[in-house]
């Protein structure tokens, strides 16, 4: 598996804070099945300011250590970029990057609203050929509370993602059932963990699978899956999301 979203660089953010951390992180990821991840330092958030050179530097060393202790982990390099005022700017300058060199780049909305303007920062983006993925709709309050917002932002060509552990079931039922939904309606093209720490916040992204195939069906793994794949490869993003399966009732 691939897993587009991870805080397992040390010492750079809200995630690892320690190369012991990015190790134990690194071997839980292997164990749960993941052969490639993408770190994903915050930007602009939380007082974190993580530049591109910062990041593919500090993923360099950790790929040489988990190299030397024959851990088959590959560490990819990204960014989550929250929404600010100078974020064109910033991608101008070489401080921003996209996810794996590619032309999807991470970005992450304040955790109450969807920021004024982001329809046309999402627009600036695409006359780039930079294609904006939503962090964790599920956990914005604006947007779990108004689908059709998200909706109208991915019919104007957004893409998003869902955190495993929202879809699991670890972080509540409500959201659960929030982020079931946001599939079934096709507004969702990635899971990803945001793993942070190997026991606060792991790499769970099997188990949001093994949900996603038990309440929407096998295909819409597939689908997940497949477009993590098209993303490192730089292909094109699949938007044809499955029908989810028929629950069989029995009198």
């Amino acid at each position: 598996m691939i897993d587009i979203h991870t805080h397992i660089l040390p010492g750079l953010d809200d995630g690892a804070g320690s190369l012991d951390e990015s190790i134990a992180l690194a071997e839980q990821a292997v164990q749960n099945g993941i052969h490639t991840v993408i770190a994903t330092p915050h930007h602009h958030a939380r007082g974190y300011y993580t530049s591109y050179e910062q990041i593919e530097l500090e993923a360099a060393k950790l790929n040489d250590e988990l190299d030397k202790r024959g851990i088959a982990l590959e560490v990819l390099v990204g960014q989550e970029v929250r929404v600010y005022d100078e974020l064109l700017q910033d991608l101008e300058g070489g401080l921003l990057t996209t996810l794996a060199s590619t032309q999807y780049m991470l970005i992450e909305f304040p955790s109450a609203n969807v920021p004024k303007g982001a329809d046309e920062l999402f627009h600036e983006l695409r006359l780039l050929d930079i294609t904006p993925i939503i962090a964790h709709p599920e956990r914005n309050r604006e947007l779990a509370g108004n689908l059709r917002l998200l909706s109208e932002l991915v019919e104007a060509g957004a893409l998003a993602q869902l955190t495993s552990s929202s879809v699991s079931g670890n972080m509540g039922r409500k959201l659960q059932k929030l982020s079931l939904e946001m599939c079934k309606k096709g507004l969702v093209h990635f899971i990803a963990s945001d793993a942070h720490h190997a026991v606060k916040r792991p790499f769970d992204l099997a188990q949001g699978y093994d949900a996603v195939g038990k309440q929407l069906g096998q295909a819409f793994v597939d689908y997940y899956q497949l477009n993590a794949q098209r993303l490192v490869r730089s292909g094109p993003i699949s938007r044809e999301t499955p029908a989810a399966k028929r629950r069989l009732i029995f009198w």
